[in-house]
């Protein structure tokens, strides 16, 4: 499916969906798998690029100065003599809806035949405090926002590219904490969300069905076959 050109106008999709997972844990399979499907566009990682987007966002609906409460509450506008001056005027939602809409025309780029787009991240978990508004913003204001979750086995994932040579109890620390973020989401928004796990669907062909349910596509294990079937070129050496 070819990129929207720059200047265009941004082709919006149905849907949009959001891969959330941490580093070595099978991600890039789903990931082909879900673009496998027609009409799919999951872009790959992007160094977790919506994080300084949404906090910005973030912070501005957690900063609240009490002159400018005021002035919002009496419906006085700022002074140019005053620090604060034309703050009362800002739209957070509006503001949100831009930063959404940078991240799908520059980011996600749906063709005009993307009825699903999205991207995978493994730096989610980087700052618990920004986990919960990085997906809030997400459902907020992306198209029908979903998300996997995605794990695997720690031992694993402990002997894994980067992993390997850290110390596994910090390792299993750091996946446990990720997986709690996981779980307390998912348990917040549970209509939304589908757990994915590595060591299910990496052999099983038969448990990929809930990922095709989830995405309201017919199960198709000739596509699910020829998926598995194919090397991952990042795996091997240069």
């Amino acid at each position: 499916m070819s990129d929207i050109p720059v200047s265009g106008p941004c082709p919006r999709p149905d849907q949009t969906l959001f891969l959330v997972t941490y580093g070595r844990s099978g991600s890039t399979l789903l990931q082909n798998m879900i673009n496998a499907l027609p009409g799919h566009v999951l872009r790959g990682e992007n160094a977790n690029i919506l994080a300084p987007l949404v906090r910005a966002w973030h912070d501005q609906r957690q900063f609240h100065p009490e002159q400018i409460a005021r002035m919002r509450k009496v419906g006085l506008p700022s002074r140019p003599h005053q620090p604060w001056f034309g703050y009362e005027g800002i739209d957070i939602d509006r503001l949100g809806r831009h930063l959404a809409d940078v991240v799908l025309r520059d980011v996600l780029r749906p063709g005009p035949d993307t009825r699903l787009a999205g991207f995978k991240e493994i730096r989610w978990h980087e700052d618990p405090a920004l986990f919960t508004p990085m997906l809030d913003f997400l459902r907020r204001y992306m198209p029908a926002a979903r998300f996997v979750f995605n794990t695997r086995a720690h031992d694993q994932v402990c002997r894994s590219g980067w992993w390997a040579s850290m110390d596994p109890a910090d390792v299993t620390a750091e996946l446990q904490a990720a997986e709690t973020l996981y779980a307390g989401w998912q348990a917040a928004h549970p209509g939304i969300c589908l757990a994915m796990h590595y060591n299910d669907y990496a052999r099983d062909p038969d448990a990929w069905r809930p990922l095709f349910d989830f995405l309201d596509m017919p199960f198709d294990a000739a596509l699910v076959r020829s998926v598995l079937d194919r090397k991952l070129t990042h795996l091997q050496p240069r």
